[in-house]
């Protein structure tokens, strides 16, 4: 029970960790897509 108690803890932290990755990413990449949009829209 203990074992699983640590591995829930740990998958618990390892998924916060990927959290804040995987909105950092998702941040560059939408910040991307809308400087290409606005840049052929004007040019």
């Amino acid at each position: 029970m203990t074992a699983i108690r640590a591995s829930y803890r740990s998958l618990s932290q390892l998924a916060d960790l990927n959290w804040d990755r995987l909105l950092y990413a998702a941040t560059i990449v939408v910040a991307l897509v809308a400087g290409s949009f606005f840049g052929h829209l004007f040019l």
